[in-house]
């Protein structure tokens, strides 16, 4: 019976034992793996299955090696090899040389945009580890308000079908292009290395449509890679302006905050600001080279050329140029978006100061006028008291450290930044200047009147 007793007197004990540490928890209910591993039913399931399709999954030694030799294939060998293999045929089409020149010409900036959107990648995946790591959505997540938790899911559904928009309508305008050229322009003549030297009769393929199918397997496969690497700048730049958004409703008078909380809340943001920059600053300075370089050539190939001009030899050019020029924008739409909203925050900052002492003013004013009027029936201490209560109007923070808040934002309000310079609207239209200037350069050497 003691021994019994004992027992029933221990089992409270027992219960009141501390929980296990989370190294003895289950993989499935420790905390430290929650929203961190790549389950299928997750947020960025769409954007790992567009990686894992074409061929950028990194996550694994396998997938890494699959991902470079898919790289080399079609956005390097296929190009070349089409490119050697095509024979101008006047039988098919007057316009038939002109239809190859413009042909190489679409296709060199096309792999050029490729192979840094493929090293911006591979240099993602080597440095963070994932998507979460790089969109500030692992560990920044927890730190959010329950408006951008809410808001950022929107904003990644949106982003993925922004990147089906520009690609599948410009996917079927290539396809249709793509089957006039190879059928109806040129002629496909495959490299004498190719050709099985052994096999007797020779070796007959349709080389037409092994080209076709070769040539719109290489195209998406670059095209997707550089669009996917601008929505996800771009993705970027959208869930930091929820952010600046959360930061908005902290300068609610009724929300109450203190010039530290928004403070320490600025001062995050900012340094992913910062981080973003680092990491996109040389992928957006190669492609404005690229797409400059690409486009001011084309336009002196084409002026150059007296043919006729028609879809099926000017077709490359029309979607390669939309696509580029499409998800480039993309990127500087969205960092002169984020730094304008970086900038804004100054205006509301001394929008909330002046309000919180115009507020304190007038409270102190009221005070002074009813302590006036009661004069006679107060004593001088507690007048005094009550005056330096209300000078103070239960306020969130002290006038000294709001205008040292504003101080601070004044001088930190910058956002995405390119080596240094502001990516803005005075960036934007200072690129859009440079580039009509090149343009009407050009027309003034090539157009003769």
């Amino acid at each position: 019976m003691d021994s019994e007793s004992e027992e029933q007197g221990s089992s409270p004990e027992t219960e009141s034992d501390p929980p296990p540490s989370p190294s003895q928890l289950p993989l499935l209910l420790n905390p430290a793996y929650a929203r961190c591993k790549s389950v299928v039913h997750d947020e960025l399931r769409s954007f790992r299955v567009f990686l894992q399709w074409c061929a950028l999954d990194h996550s694994t030694c396998a997938g890494r090696a699959a991902s470079y030799a898919v790289f080399v294939a079609l956005a390097l060998l296929v190009p070349a090899a089409v490119s050697l293999s095509l024979r101008a045929d006047t039988a098919l089409s007057r316009a038939s040389a002109s239809a190859i020149a413009f042909n190489r010409v679409a296709q060199a900036p096309a792999t050029g945009l490729a192979v840094v959107s493929f090293a911006t990648l591979a240099a993602f995946f080597r440095r963070f580890g994932g998507l979460r790591q790089l969109l500030f959505l692992d560990g920044a997540l927890r730190d959010d308000t329950a408006f951008v938790r809410r808001g950022y899911a929107r904003e990644l559904d949106r982003a993925f079908r922004t990147l089906a928009a520009l690609l599948l309508p410009s996917l079927c305008v290539e396809a249709a292009h793509k089957a006039v050229f190879f059928f109806c322009t040129v002629r496909v003549e495959p490299p004498a290395a190719v050709l099985l030297p052994f096999a007797t009769p020779p070796l007959v393929l349709p080389w037409r449509a092994v080209a076709l199918v070769a040539t719109v397997a290489s195209w998406v496969y670059r095209t997707g890679v550089f669009l996917l690497v601008c929505v996800l700048f771009r993705l970027t730049c959208e869930l930091q302006i929820l952010r600046f958004e959360g930061i908005y409703r902290m300068f609610d008078v009724e929300a109450r905050p203190t010039a530290a909380e928004i403070f320490a809340e600025h001062r995050r943001i900012r340094t992913q600001l910062l981080a973003t920059s680092h990491r996109y600053r040389v992928f957006i300075l190669c492609c404005l080279v690229t797409i400059t370089i690409s486009q001011l050539g084309a336009l002196i190939v084409v002026l150059s050329s007296r043919d006729a001009k028609s879809f099926s030899n000017t077709g490359d050019l029309v979607v390669g140029s939309a696509v580029q020029l499409s998800g480039f924008f993309m990127c500087l739409l969205g960092a002169a978006r984020i730094t304008h909203r970086a900038q804004r925050i100054v205006s509301i900052a001394s929008q909330w100061h002046m309000s919180l002492e115009s507020s304190s003013t007038h409270n102190c004013k009221s005070s002074s006028a009813s302590d006036a009027v009661d004069a006679s029936s107060h004593v001088s201490g507690s007048s005094t008291a009550a005056v330096s209560q209300l000078a103070e109007p239960s306020a969130p923070c002290s006038y000294s450290s709001r205008q040292a808040l504003v101080t601070y934002l004044r001088h930190n309000g910058g956002g995405i930044t390119l080596f240094g310079f502001t990516l803005d609207r005075g960036l934007l239209h200072t690129i859009f200047v440079f580039e009509m200037t090149l343009v009407l350069w050009i027309l003034s050497k090539v157009v003769v009147f």
